[in-house]
């Protein structure tokens, strides 16, 4: 199933589209090479946030533990509409979520609409306790290509280790109602992912939710490692597994991050995440906005996307990555 999703992908693919990936990719390795921060091309991969609003309260994540500093609220159509109409002949691939729950937003639909119109290809992550009999319906005939579902723990006890507030059942009922309204309008998408977030609390269910899955008819089932803000003083939430853990336990009792940093980054040239009132921040590392490049409501996207100071966070990616603290928590960008 995995391999018709990445054709799907493929299928929003144009002649402008594939320039702009050569010409992303290109600048990216002759930066990586020189150190400096040449830049070609416009993003070809951007998430952006319909809320920073949340049911739950998950103990790693600044909108469950209601520590944001920066604004909360929700993104409006207008804001939205600007955004596509900007980068939508570049744009290939768009992520509807970055904090808060995206089914809280009332106009999420008309967000996966609108890009359907631009052929770009369309993924949301969900926590699935708004996934009811209309919202899945709805879901498919909006034409989103993929739906992420946390679903951390089988049973009750397991999942609410981490998912603070949420009901196992719910989650357990809005898969199986997504999965029924695909087979009933016949559609290919969504593509139906469960995510399971490897933690000590659950990394003994494995077996148990690749059985669940199987037996809900998803798509395709991901392990994910988790990320811990503190780690250094260790917790409780790091699993015993190494393969799925970030961090490693030192001599002394503390622990490290177990990847190395080296000093580049591929999505600092592919793409970036924009906030629901407009900020540009380089990744989705930057959960509360700390590394502000601009301002979408003062200017357009390419004047920030070619700006001074996101020229100058690019030199410092190719230079002194660990300097810069989202980075060091980061397993992503390890490869290119």
């Amino acid at each position: 199933m995995k391999f018709k999703d990445n054709l799907n992908i493929i299928s929003k693919l144009t002649a402008g589209r594939l320039w702009n990936l050569i010409l992303i990719y290109s600048s990216y390795l002759v930066s990586r090479f020189t150190k400096r921060p040449v830049h070609r091309g416009m993003p070809f991969s951007i998430s952006v946030e319909p809320t920073t609003s949340c049911n739950l309260r998950c103990p790693e994540c600044p909108s469950g533990l209601r520590q944001f500093s920066r604004n909360t609220g929700m993104l409006s159509f207008e804001l939205y509409k600007t955004i596509v109409d900007q980068l939508g002949n570049h744009l290939m691939y768009m992520i509807l979520y970055f904090q808060g729950e995206p089914y809280l937003n009332p106009a999420f639909f008309d967000f996966v609409k609108y890009a359907g119109k631009k052929k770009i290809y369309t993924a949301t992550s969900t926590n699935a306790h708004f996934l009811t009999d209309e919202n899945c319906r709805k879901t498919v005939e909006s034409g989103l290509d993929k739906l992420i579902i946390s679903l951390d723990g089988i049973g009750q006890e397991a999942y609410s280790a981490y998912r603070i507030g949420g009901k196992y059942d719910t989650v357990v009922k809005g898969i199986g109602n997504m999965v029924k309204w695909k087979k009933k309008l016949k559609s290919k998408t969504p593509h139906v992912v469960v995510q399971f977030l490897v933690l000590k609390t659950n990394e003994h269910q494995m077996d148990d939710i690749r059985k669940l899955c199987d037996d809900l008819g998803v798509d395709e089932l991901q392990f994910k490692t988790a990320q811990i803000n503190d780690y250094e003083k260790g917790s409780p939430l790091i699993p015993s597994i190494d393969k799925y853990s970030r961090y490693r336990q030192l001599p002394d009792g503390t622990w490290q991050f177990k990847n190395k940093l080296p000093n580049r980054c591929f999505r600092m040239w592919s793409g970036c995440v924009i906030t629901w009132d407009g900020l540009v921040v380089p990744c989705c590392f930057d959960k509360d906005a700390k590394y502000r490049l601009g301002d979408l409501k003062k200017q357009s996207f390419a004047e920030i996307w070619k700006s001074k100071k996101y020229e100058n966070f690019r030199r410092k990616i190719h230079t002194d990555r660990k300097g810069i603290d989202i980075c060091r928590n980061c397993s992503e960008g390890m490869k290119l």
